[in-house]
């Protein structure tokens, strides 16, 4: 777990240099919610509550959680969220080994529904520290001057306005003021930070490669194929792959080894599934990304997944 949370700091790193350090504020509120409620249920249900406490699971699901939401959401937002993580999705179903699904995606997609408004405010590239903490502790908020559209909001508002090809066409290319080189400003950035945390997991053998490399080759082999049918209307995959949560849910939250395939051929169907959903939220669907949605919903086909890609028994035939 503690490995899991070293892979991360690169996109921290990245995500504090181009959108400021309110998103440490995050960390630290999720963080502290999260351990907070473990701790109370763990003596609830008379469990060893140091042991449970210092495995690092709860502070991974924090992480995540701070990491998907906006970096100037209220601070009772995080804290709700993290609690709900911990609590219901965890808890009440056994606790850790037990929840069958994600519980980070989970309280991420309880959010989104009960404050979309909220959760819909992202801040620009640059804004101070200062209106960060004001914003997140509870000051007013004036959302002209403090949020600004992210790639895939400005890709869905242009498909979703029935706007002419050539206008979507704008919009996925931008400007390199706005959208950068690949992804959107900055973002693509925090997604190669993600990415090579999360090799590096590879490399240490804490995830293996079946789950990044399908969701990878889910959500670009798609975008590919619809960018070369419309390349007017549909971004290219390096747009996809670079923008918005895709690295992060490649490597650090598909991989979740609880909620998703366990076997080999189980974890390729997983996470292309997601990459698939993830690509047709982002292009058709109501929200900006679709990421959470799909591994909740792959979640609950885990055990079907399972079940039909068990390897054979060595030294046994199988049934004809």
């Amino acid at each position: 777990m503690f490995k899991v949370l070293a892979a991360l700091l690169p996109g921290v790193a990245a995500y504090v240099y181009f959108f400021g350090a309110g998103i440490l504020l995050q960390l630290a509120i999720a963080s502290a919610a999260a351990v907070i409620g473990e701790a109370a249920l763990l003596a609830l249900r008379r469990k060893p509550v140091a042991i449970f406490v210092s495995d690092g699971s709860a502070l991974v699901t924090a992480w995540l959680i701070a990491l998907t939401l906006p970096p100037i959401v209220p601070w009772w937002i995080t804290a709700v969220a993290s609690l709900f993580a911990i609590i219901v999705v965890k808890h009440l179903y056994g606790g850790l080994g037990q929840n069958p699904f994600n519980p980070a995606m989970a309280a991420f997609c309880a959010m989104i529904i009960a404050f979309p408004a909220l959760m819909s405010q992202w801040p620009p590239v640059g804004l101070d520290f200062g209106l960060q903490l004001d914003l997140i502790l509870g000051g007013e908020r004036n959302l002209d001057a403090i949020t600004g559209a992210t790639p895939l909001d400005a890709l869905r508002t242009a498909l979703h306005g029935g706007q002419s090809s050539a206008t979507v066409a704008s919009v996925i290319g931008g400007t390199r003021e706005v959208f950068g080189f690949a992804g959107g400003r900055g973002w693509e950035w925090i997604a190669l930070g993600y990415l090579v945390g999360g090799l590096w997991l590879i490399q240490q053998r804490v995830i293996t490669w079946h789950i990044p490399v399908a969701f990878i080759a889910g959500l670009g082999l798609t975008a590919e194929l619809f960018h070369l049918l419309g390349p007017d209307n549909y971004a290219s995959p390096v747009f996809h792959l670079a923008t918005g949560g895709a690295m992060l849910g490649a490597f650090f939250i598909a991989t979740d080894p609880v909620s998703g395939a366990t076997t080999p051929r189980g974890k390729l169907i997983f996470a292309g599934s997601i990459g698939l959903i993830t690509f047709v939220i982002r292009s058709w669907g109501a929200y900006p990304d679709g990421i959470a949605f799909g591994v909740l919903l792959l979640n609950i086909c885990v055990p079907l997944i399972d079940m039909y890609t068990q390897p054979p028994v060595f030294g046994r035939k199988e049934k004809s």
